[in-house]
């Protein structure tokens, strides 16, 4: 690896780690500033002003806000993610379950929608300005239009309710079949498909056609190859370097994103789980779970730049 690629890949991981330490005060001074008080919201309204202060002294309420975000990081750098206020859990041991049926639902999800992108956005601009790319772009169009919750409810009605192929209510459970579970995460995965599903598919069209216009491409037009093969093996190993940012940016939604999605199907994963807490104002495992999307979002974000610097033909081969 050239020393231009390693100076590049090593900036952006440096960025990454300056931005989610970033992030780590956003999320810590977000949740302090929620309005409310957190121990009335454990010990309830009828809770007396002694019981009140005992409890903001176990909870570490009383000491200043810089003293509690340096004790939560140092607690998270070591693999301490704190103990929920409303059940007094161990909050890595509650995660992670709830995180590895998140991911396995990603995983399908991006298993369908990925390679069904590509295909459709190398179609349509084999057929660029015919019929058959004005439907494929004016499905993803309207695709796109529609948010989770929508998309999430017209599944449900006629999935589950009219034609009850599939469950309305994804319940999964450690030791469950896989046959079963992947019946269950159907609907929620199909969801997800169709959110990021046009995205990718018209980003990688603009990313082609783009390529396309360049000299070398006209020379291979010219030679006499098909148009077929001048797209395989001309433009889209040139335009592979923007597709795959728009598919890591995709993928990181479809691992952060799916709040909307789980809290449809009642699935149990991080975006349930946060959810659920929100309402319960449990603010440590809100910072927690804030920071897991985050970590993982930027890190996503960080293999695509990586990824996109290694693509490039320049940076590798360096005159």
């Amino acid at each position: 690896m050239s020393s231009p690629i390693v100076k590049l890949v090593a900036q952006r991981v440096a960025l990454g780690i300056l931005l989610l330490l970033a992030v780590s005060v956003l999320i810590f001074a977000g949740t302090q500033i929620l309005p409310g008080d957190v121990a009335q919201a454990i010990l309830g309204q009828s809770a007396t002003p002694e019981s009140l202060a005992n409890l903001r002294e176990q909870l570490g309420l009383n000491q200043p806000a810089y003293v509690r975000y340096f004790q939560w990081l140092g607690g998270v750098l070591t693999g301490d993610l704190g103990t929920a206020m409303s059940s007094g859990q161990d909050i890595a041991t509650s995660i992670k379950g709830r995180l590895w049926n998140t991911l396995f639902l990603a995983f399908w999800a991006a298993i369908v929608a990925v390679p069904l992108a590509i295909i459709l956005g190398l179609i349509a601009v084999r057929y660029r300005n015919g019929w058959v790319d004005k439907l494929i772009s004016g499905l993803a169009l309207a695709s796109t239009s529609f948010p989770e919750f929508f998309i999430g409810y017209v599944l449900v009605y006629f999935f589950a309710v009219k034609w009850q192929i599939f469950p309305g209510i994804s319940t999964v459970y450690d030791g469950m079949p896989f046959g079963e579970r992947m019946q269950a995460i159907a609907l929620p995965a199909a969801a997800l498909t169709l959110v990021v599903l046009a995205h990718m598919m018209r980003m990688t069209r603009a990313a082609i056609l783009n390529v396309m216009q360049s000299a070398y491409v006209e020379t291979a037009e010219l030679k006499g190859l098909s148009a077929f093969n001048v797209i395989r093996k001309h433009a889209f190993p040139n335009a592979i370097a923007p597709i795959i940012n728009v598919v890591m940016l995709n993928l990181a939604y479809l691992i952060v994103g799916v709040v909307v999605v789980e809290v449809i199907f009642v699935y149990p994963g991080m975006g349930q789980y946060l959810v659920d807490h929100v309402t319960k104002r449990d603010v440590p495992v809100v910072q927690a779970v804030g920071l897991i999307f985050a970590t993982v979002y930027i890190s996503l974000n960080i293999i695509a730049d990586i990824a996109a610097i290694v693509a490039n033909p320049r940076l590798r081969h360096p005159k």
